[in-house]
This record gives structure tokens, sequence and C-alpha cells, in this order.
């Protein structure tokens, strides 16, 4: 990377994501400057953040914050392709990222992507400004990460994506008891320190369709070819397989700062020593196995609608979203969430070449669908 500081608008600044990605900046300040900084609620932990890094770029949806005289008010939109950006780390979660994603990939930017929703939604549309524009997206998640790098120096596509999941905190739970489970169980994830929304999606594996979605939009593979493996260790993190039968893997010690700081760093490789290694003095087994549909329909429910597409993975997203929060404020539970985006995709009267007008359509009517259901106590 030499001396160039990289300039960094980080979108999700108090979210998991967007905490980590700061630590990065605090391990490297030499190789990366926050110019801005995003946040949904959070107005305590972005003022700190903003008192930290001293961004010149701050939103805020509490308006209400204090700003220090040098930093600006400035919208997520503007600020992902303002030319003083080099890179936009999208860190929000949720349909708020959508809107920004696009604007950074209209501004020709580099992405450090881990917003799910921008390409589940919208990956048509996404990937085809990406292309038009000049813009790069760099995957943040770990599994997308793992992919990325496992293609690196190779010059033929992969004739298969495997994607690895954890399995969650209930992977042995019969259908029985993932009734009973509430969200304090849900939101002890077995490996991963991560948000709410992304963990109660891990819970259920909704979170691996989505993955599977990403993962179409991101490497130009077909749904057929990309599979899902139950791995609970959480050391590989994903795996391609080529044409000749040979298997790529990457493994490391299940940390988010890692594919963080490769997205960053990229095409560099930075030692930290902040960050945990594999210790493979200690003898342990790796086991992988299939997913069982039955336990984690919101798995089959993703792909289903990923290959369907349109406004399906739209209307998917959307349906989750609200389902989830309905089920962290103890309205529904656990086992409703698949019961209710089931509901919502088997409704919706999709529209197959969709423009953004119809994605956020689509978005409104399964968000306010869901709420429906649920009012009726279906």
């Amino acid at each position: 990377m030499g001396n160039q500081v990289k300039r960094l608008a980080v979108l999700g600044s108090t979210g998991s994501i967007g905490q980590q990605t700061l630590d990065i900046v605090r391990t490297f300040p030499q190789h990366f400057q926050v110019i801005g900084l995003a946040a949904g609620a959070n107005a305590r932990l972005l003022a700190e953040q903003v008192q930290e890094f001293r961004p010149r770029f701050v939103f805020c949806q509490d308006r209400t914050i204090t700003l220090p005289h040098l930093s600006e008010f400035l919208p997520m939109t503007d600020m992902a392709c303002h030319p003083d950006v080099d890179m936009v780390v999208m860190a929000t979660s949720g349909k708020a990222g959508l809107a920004p994603t696009l604007s950074a990939a209209r501004a020709g930017k580099k992405i450090a992507l881990a917003n799910k929703e921008s390409l589940v939604m919208a990956g048509g549309m996404v990937t085809r400004e990406v292309r038009r524009h000049g813009a790069r997206i760099l995957p943040v998640d770990s599994e997308h990460s793992a992919v990325w790098q496992c293609l690196r120096g190779e010059r033929q596509k992969p004739a298969k994506i495997i994607l690895t999941a954890s399995g969650g905190p209930f992977l042995h739970y019969s259908p029985e008891q993932l009734k009973a489970v509430t969200a304090a169980q849900a939101l002890k994830h077995p490996s991963w320190h991560m948000g709410r929304k992304v963990t109660i999606d891990s819970a259920t594996l909704m979170n691996k369709g989505l993955e599977v979605i990403e993962a179409h939009w991101l490497f130009n593979v077909p749904f057929a070819n990309i599979k899902v493996v139950i791995h609970p260790q959480s050391i590989a993190h994903s795996m391609v397989e080529f044409t000749d039968g040979a298997v790529k893997a990457q493994l490391s010690y299940p940390d988010m700062r890692l594919p963080i700081q490769y997205a960053l760093s990229y095409p560099q490789r930075l030692p930290n020593p902040e960050l945990p290694h594999v210790d493979w003095g200690i003898s342990s087994s790796l086991t992988f196995a299939p997913p069982e549909p039955d336990r984690f329909p919101c798995l089959r429910l993703a792909i289903e609608a990923g290959q369907k597409g349109g406004t399906y993975p739209t209307a998917l997203c959307a349906a989750d979203e609200i389902a989830v929060e309905l089920f962290l404020a103890g309205q529904i539970g656990f086992a409703d969430i698949a019961g209710l985006v089931a509901a919502a995709l088997d409704e919706h009267q999709p529209v197959a070449r969709p423009d953004l007008g119809d994605i956020l359509a689509a978005d409104t009517w399964a968000r306010e669908r869901v709420q429906q259901l649920v009012a009726k106590g279906l």
C-alpha cells in the first residue's frame, strides 16, 4: 500500500461490523483515515466515534447529535459518492444500505460490502452499476471473502461454490424444541459476535440463504452450483471446487476483523497482532454435513426466492426483517419467522424485471403484509 492512506466512509459505524472496522483503523492509522461516519439511532456511540476519529462528514438519524466544529452533516448517499472518499464500508443493516451502495457504485468507488440486503434486493441492478461505472465490490462477509480469496490467481470460473454454516445454536434442536426458543437463546451464537438481526438470521439459517443469493451475484455462479454445508467449528469459511475436482478452502479463526481487514488492505495482507490464529497444535476435528431442510425452512425459502428472481428476494428480505423484529420484541415465536416469510412470499405478486421503484414497492408491501398477518393472528 506504500505511503498512500485510504480514506474511508464507514456507514453503519455503530453496528458490529462498523465497530470492528474502526478497530482495524486504530491498529493501522498509517494506512487508513476515517473521512465519514454514519449511524442510525445510536447517537451516543456515534458521538464518541466522532470525537475520536474527527471525520469530515457525519450522518445520524438523530439530528440532535452535537458535531465538532470541523465535521459536516451529510446524508449517506452523498457521503458514499464524495470525491474525497476512496472506499465505502457498507456496514448498515437492512434496506438502508441499498441507496448508498448504488450511489457508491455510480461514483466508481471501492465498496467493502457487508450489507447483504443490497445484493439480495437488487443484485442485478447493483452489479450492473458496478460494471458500468468501474466500481468494485470487496466482500466483507467471511464466507464471500473466503470465496474471493480462493479465486485469487485463478483464471477459470469456479465449478461450484460451497458456503459453510455453523448451524447456529440450535443445530440439533427438534421442531418442538425450536418452538420454545427465546430471543435470549437465539442471540447466543456459538462462533461469531454479530449484530442482533444477523445473529437471529444465523439461528434460522436465513442468513445462509441470503448469502447464497449474494454469491450468485458476486461471482456470477448459477444457483445450482452453490451449495451449503454445516460446519460447526467455523474454521473453514467457504470452499471453491474447480472443473478438475480440486477444492480450495480458506481457513482461519472465526473473527470478523480478518475479512474486514482483507477488504480494506487488498491487495496486500497486513500483519495484525490483535487477530487470533488457529492453534494447529491442539487436536481437533473439522466436520461437514448437509443442512436438514425440515429444521431450517428459512434456508429453503431464501434459495427458492433467489431462483425465482424478480422482486421475490426483496419481499423475502423485507418480510424477514419485520419477522425478526417481532420475534425480538416477543410478539411471535422463533418458528413463526419462517411461517410469516413463507406466507408473504406465497401472496407476493412479483415484478420480473424490477426497477428501483418496483423494488421499494415490494419492500413496503412485504413489511406491511407481515404486520397485517400478525395482527390477524395468522
